[in-house]
């Protein structure tokens, strides 16, 4: 069986194509951003914008669980903006529920998969 040859005009060309080495650069020579990168450009990772969504999904419930006492106890003003803060809170939480469980599928996944 004879190698298949290569096609020219298919070849990846442009930083953005190059692969980091270990040292960290390119195969162009440059350092590549890779998750250090992504580190110091951004405000903390993965582990602070989650924190930052799971804060925001309190303030939420907060928010939403005030509405509704004020419109239990008559001091609302508008019904439909406690109706809009109790369904805003709500899917909020359902999606919160539905990204945690795909995470732990997906952690599930990759601990069963055989080596």
């Amino acid at each position: 069986m004879s190698p298949v040859p290569i096609d020219p005009s298919m070849a990846a060309v442009g930083p953005e194509w190059g692969l980091p080495g270990i040292d960290g650069t390119t195969a162009e020579g440059e350092l590549s951003g890779g998750v250090e990168g992504a580190e110091a450009s951004g405000s903390g990772g993965f582990g602070a914008m989650l924190a930052e969504q799971l804060q925001s999904l309190s303030s939420l419930q907060a928010e939403a669980s005030e509405a509704s006492t004020a419109l239990a106890t008559g001091r609302a003003a508008d019904p439909t903006s406690v109706v809009m803060a109790i369904e805003r809170a709500q899917l909020s939480m359902q999606l919160a529920a539905q990204v945690r469980t795909k995470a732990t599928d997906a952690i599930n996944d990759i601990f069963h998969t055989t080596v």
